[in-house]
Order: C-alpha cells, then sequence, then structure tokens
C-alpha cells in the first residue's frame, strides 16, 4: 500500500487500487502522488492549487496536520468521513464538506466502503480573508457530477492542449460549482443577516437564546435552518466563526493569548486554548 508521509505530520495513504486523476497549476508543485498531472496555470488565477476525481479503495487515509488552503470535497458514490470542527462527519454521495484553511483535517474511507468524490484545493494567506465565509456551510447536500464533468474536462484539455479558450472556460465553470456552495444564496435573509451581525460582534456574549431573538425565530427554528443550510448547530458556528477570527488575530498579529480569547468572546484564555485546539489542531501559541 502506498504511503507518504512528511515532517510536518501530513501522511497520505491511497492504496494500490485506488485511481486518481488530477490537474495543478504549476509545475513547481511536484510532490510524489501528484506524479506527472498536467499543468493549467489558469487555476492559478482563482489560488487553486489543484482540482482532482479521486475513486479511493478501502484502506485510502489523508491526514494534514495545517493545510494552507480551503479544501472543497463533493461525494459523488459510496462514501466517506472527514474529520471536520474536531469530530468526523459522514460525507455520502450528494453531499459535499467545506474545510477551512490552516486547520488539521482528515478524510478516509469507511470499511468495506468504495468511495468516488472530487475535491478543489485553494491555496491562502492568512493575511487574505478565505473563501469560507460566515454563511459558508460545512457540510450539506451538493451534487457534484457537474463540477467532477468540469475537472475531467479541463484535464482532458491541459493533455491535448487545443484551446486556451476552452481551458479557461473550465477553470470558470469549477471555481462556480466551488462557489455556489461556499458562499451559497440564502434563501432565509434572517439566517444570512443573523451571521453577518455575529460576525462583526464575535466578542459579544452570545447564547442560543440571544441568537434566536436576532434572527426573530425561535431556538428550535434557528436550529434547523442552521443544520439544514450550514451544517452545524447555532452555537458550533458561533465556535467556528469565532475560531477562524482568533486564527486570523493570532497569525496576523502580536497580541498576548489573553487579548485573542476575550476578543472572540472568551473571558477565560485556558478555556479558549482548549477549544482551540479542538477546532484547529493546535494549541494558540502553537499557530503563530
Amino acid at each position: 500500500m502506498k504511503s507518504l508521509k512528511n515532517i510536518t505530520g501530513n501522511s497520505r495513504i491511497f492504496g494500490n487500487e485506488s485511481k486518481l486523476k488530477v490537474v495543478r497549476s504549476t509545475e513547481i508543485d511536484d510532490r510524489e502522488w501528484l506524479g506527472d498531472a498536467p499543468v493549467c496555470a489558469v487555476l492559478a488565477k482563482h489560488n487553486i492549487l489543484h482540482a482532482a476525481v479521486m475513486h479511493a479503495k478501502e484502506g485510502f487515509s489523508v491526514s494534514r496536520a495545517h493545510q494552507s488552503g480551503t479544501f472543497m470535497l463533493a461525494s459523488l458514490e459510496g462514501e466517506g468521513i472527514v474529520l471536520a470542527d474536531g469530530r468526523w462527519k459522514k460525507v455520502k454521495a450528494g453531499q459535499a464538506c467545506l474545510l477551512p484553511p490552516f486547520v488539521a483535517n482528515s478524510l478516509k474511507v469507511v470499511d468495506g466502503q468504495d468511495w468516488k468524490f472530487c475535491w478543489v484545493r485553494y491555496i491562502e494567506s492568512k493575511a487574505c480573508k478565505p473563501i469560507v465565509s460566515e454563511v459558508s456551510p460545512v457540510s450539506g447536500d451538493f451534487n457534484g457530477e457537474p463540477l467532477a464533468s468540469s475537472i475531467l474536462g479541463l484535464i482532458a484539455e491541459c493533455q491535448a492542449e487545443l484551446s486556451p479558450a476552452a481551458t479557461h472556460l473550465w477553470v470558470e465553470l469549477i471555481q462556480h460549482y466551488v462557489l455556489s456552495f461556499a458562499q451559497p444564496h440564502q434563501k432565509d435573509d434572517r439566517l444570512w443577516k443573523l451571521w453577518h451581525k455575529v460576525e462583526k460582534h464575535l466578542g459579544d456574549d452570545w447564547s442560543l437564546h440571544g441568537l434566536a431573538h436576532d434572527a426573530k425565530l425561535s431556538e428550535e427554528h434557528l436550529r434547523r435552518l442552521c443544520q439544514k443550510q450550514l451544517g452545524r448547530s447555532p452555537m458550533q458556528h458561533l465556535t467556528f466563526l469565532r475560531m477562524q477570527r482568533a486564527s486570523h488575530l493570532l497569525s496576523s498579529g502580536s497580541d498576548k493569548i489573553e487579548v485573542v480569547a476575550k476578543a472572540v468572546g472568551y473571558d477565560s484564555a485556558f478555556h479558549f486554548s482548549n477549544v482551540f485546539a479542538k477546532w484547529v489542531g493546535c494549541r494558540p501559541s502553537e499557530h503563530r
């Protein structure tokens, strides 16, 4: 079984029978698992590092200690599990998962299952806002077939080297399908307005009751909407937004951990550190 591991703690076990079709944005990215994947420089326009369609067999496993960009995964056939928000989530056919940058995550095949999925991997700076926003879901329903077809179309176009114009169109389609999931049009404006407000006041003492009151919804209705549209409960999504802000503050400034904790709503630096370690994968002191 093929296994790759580096000194940062990242590991990939693809297995001898897993099949991968991938396109990358630059020849500089010459890691072994990319093999002789075609290069499409146009991907860099949207900060896409690589995109792929994977047919994973039993034993497939990938772990990343500190992923440097957003990772969008859409399940096509079978199912797998993904480590996100500090816990394992099952991703079935017809669903997608969006993993934010600068956190630990993992994915693997469920025992006895084959898993076909596609992905788009971004490369993003800590100084810039990623495509993950306050209304981005962690998981949800998504038809990944058009995205997979666009990735395969781009690979075929790059291998044939026929039309730069067609290459550009394939890349735009890939970006379109990712954004349709990562930055969806909110059917309920109350939910969008709520999280837009919360994102600007993360240091406030938010509660489920307070969130529901601001959204003009019952607590149960808010819970159902968040679970359906974001794949998280309201309080889990609040924690996600706080950890995203804390990650940015720790990476871009020199404030003490106590100050960062207070800025995102934690009176106790110790409690904040424990929550950060669970969601991000390392202690705040290790994240700078």
